[in-house]
């Protein structure tokens, strides 16, 4: 309830000179006083206005002062209203007493002494005054409790912010130490073995067919710690807001064959066909960029696979271009889906599954860097399609017709 920061006083009586008397008698620079002829008017004024005070004629025409008291304690607003009943009656009446029983705080015989009245008047403005300030300290308070209260649930949510914060901190460098020893490992070993053939004289290990396949391991750690070292500082360009995008002229079509047949030579035990339906799709987009995106997914689709073969299509909608890329997998279950775009994200065994769990999110970050949305559509056993939408010259991925994804 808002409080009046004034002080307001009531006086009720039907005669207009009585009024102007008692008015005279208590006007303070300090106060507002409202008049009024009737009980009806002193209602009126009652749903307007707060009141420090009420003095009420006990004999008027119509509603008298004892009944309007009555109304006056029978409602929430006013029940707590002080009333000072003033009559001219004779005291043999016993008015006074059935005063007090309708809740009066005094009871004031005419002719009235003016000072008296003020006196009585300043104490009960005091109380209000007093009311009124207890009130407002006690707003004060709970205003505080409700901000401590929400400052400590703040505090609580940093607080296990924080503690997931530091707890995928450990993860991701244990994960980081893990990955990073794995090609390391193999190159180290590598190359003790072939200090120890040098040091034979064994000559014929280093034969240009040995060499070969040396050099295609030695290249194969070397990708697997690029790989590394390019997604941690991709997640560090984007959380700094600093990932960059070149727009040029891109053939999406002839990305994808190059991409595809890159893939394909690196893991020739698992197929993958890609199709498409039309003619070559030429965008402004970042092709180095979208080539991560492509080949995040492939790597996806290797790594969750099962060994079974991969399918890349390449779909025209109007306003937007899409790539699907759907494996027969493990696939995701419903509650990993909102998941698997996160940071750190592994679904699934986590002992078995290399990687840091970034490249599913640094593909969302490219795709909608490039005004595009990603999409994943899984059946637990079944395998996963993931679908991204590129926007087109003068188009908008958002009012394009989607094309349903299915699980492969």
């Amino acid at each position: 309830m808002t409080i009046d920061p004034g002080i307001n006083l009531l006086i009720v009586d039907d005669l207009p000179e009585n009024l102007m008397a008692l008015e005279a008698s208590i006007r303070d620079d300090g106060w507002s006083i409202h008049q009024a002829s009737s009980g009806e008017e002193a209602l009126a004024l009652l749903l307007e206005h707060e009141f420090a005070l009420a003095i009420l004629d006990v004999q008027m025409p119509g509603m008298n002062g004892f009944e309007l008291a009555e109304l006056i304690r029978g409602m929430a607003r006013t029940k707590h209203l002080p009333i000072v009943f003033v009559s001219a009656a004779g005291k043999e009446l016993d008015y006074a007493f059935k005063g007090y029983e309708n809740g009066a705080v005094d009871f004031l015989y005419k002719p009235l002494d003016a000072y008296a009245v003020k006196s009585k008047v300043q104490v009960f403005v005091d109380l209000y005054r007093q009311r009124t300030e207890l009130r407002r300290q006690l707003a004060a308070l709970e205003e505080s409790r409700r901000r401590q209260q929400a400052l400590v649930a703040e505090l609580q949510t940093a607080q296990v912010d924080l503690k997931h914060a530091l707890q995928m901190r450990d993860e991701f460098m244990s994960m980081v130490v893990h990955e990073l020893r794995t090609p390391l490992s193999v190159l180290a070993m590598e190359v003790r073995v072939r200090q120890h053939q040098v040091a034979a004289g064994n000559t014929t290990f280093f034969s240009p067919e040995n060499l070969s396949r040396m050099f295609e391991r030695d290249q194969r750690q070397v990708r697997s710690l690029t790989r590394l070292i390019d997604d941690m500082l991709d997640v560090s360009q984007i959380q700094h807001g600093k990932l960059s995008i070149r727009r040029g002229s891109c053939d999406l079509a002839a990305m994808l064959r190059r991409v595809v047949a890159e893939v394909q030579g690196q893991r020739s035990d698992v197929p993958i066909t890609l199709g498409m339906d039309g003619a070559d799709v030429v965008g402004e987009w970042d092709e180095f960029r979208l080539e991560q995106v492509v080949v995040n997914l492939l790597t996806n689709a290797l790594r969750y696979g099962a060994g079974k073969p991969i399918r890349v299509e390449l779909s025209q909608l109007p306003g937007a271009a899409t790539v699907r890329v759907s494996d027969q997998g493990v696939g995701i279950a419903p509650d990993d889906k909102a998941r698997v775009f996160e940071q750190f994200v592994r679904v699934g065994d986590r002992t078995r599954t290399p990687g840091l769990g970034l490249g599913l999110y640094i593909t969302k970050q490219l795709v909608e860097a490039h005004g595009g949305t990603i999409s994943v559509e899984s059946v637990l056993g079944e395998g996963s399609t993931f679908t991204v939408a590129l926007p087109t010259a003068g188009g908008d991925v958002a009012s394009a017709p989607q094309a349903t994804a299915k699980a492969a």
